[in-house]
């Protein structure tokens, strides 16, 4: 399926309309060019019936998810709508009920699982995604913020200033930030402000 996606130069997450909107595009951009002469022709015809068979098969096969009960999901654009809407268990069902790993759905499960404090859960998901994808910039980014914060924690916990438990996980202590020096003075002010620059799901699935 991803070849199809290709050939309409849209990832696999795009939405319906996109997808429909790609077509008529290239649709009229190939009928025009078709009649000129020679190669240039003959490729626009042969990129035209390539077309057809893509949008097709993109089509028919959205058809299918959506006709079989407790089949997948439209796309991956419909997991990222629910995080968005911070139904994350439905977003993990969903994500669950979706049979193509792309480097997106390991994305998307990085982000579910950083919304679960499962720091180093999340961590390897975007390490798959990265391999998969390596030129990602999304990735890449989400990368090296996720590396930065689960720094910061482990500095943190090692400091006593913020109260974080062991295990690399990034779960919060409560009993640890009820005690003497949890946060205060220009400590709790570091803490907050690095806390706020470092938290990539503000942007992470909202681009």
């Amino acid at each position: 399926m991803q070849e199809y996606f290709k050939i309409l130069g849209l990832p696999e997450t795009a939405t319906d309309e996109e997808i429909d909107a790609a077509y008529r595009r290239l649709k009229d951009k190939y009928s025009r060019e078709r009649f000129y002469e020679g190669e240039a022709g003959n490729q626009a015809a042969k990129n035209l019936t390539k077309l057809e068979t893509a949008y097709h098969e993109i089509k028919e096969e959205r058809r299918n998810r959506t006709n079989t009960p407790g089949g997948e999901p439209e796309s991956l654009a419909e997991v990222e709508n629910l995080i968005k809407k911070g139904k994350y268990s439905d977003a993990q069902t969903a994500l669950d009920n979706i049979s193509d790993r792309s480097a997106e759905w390991h994305y998307l499960q990085s982000v579910l699982y950083y919304k679960k404090n499962w720091m180093n859960d999340s961590k390897k998901q975007l390490e798959i995604a990265m391999n998969m994808e390596p030129r990602n910039e999304k990735y890449s980014e989400a990368y090296t913020k996720l590396k930065q914060k689960m720094e910061f924690n482990e500095n943190q916990f090692r400091s006593g200033n913020a109260g974080y438990a062991a295990g690399g996980q990034g779960q919060y202590n409560n009993e640890r930030q009820m005690g003497g020096g949890a946060c205060g003075g220009n400590d709790c002010l570091s803490f907050c402000a690095t806390w706020c620059c470092l938290d990539m799901l503000c942007s992470m699935c909202c681009r």
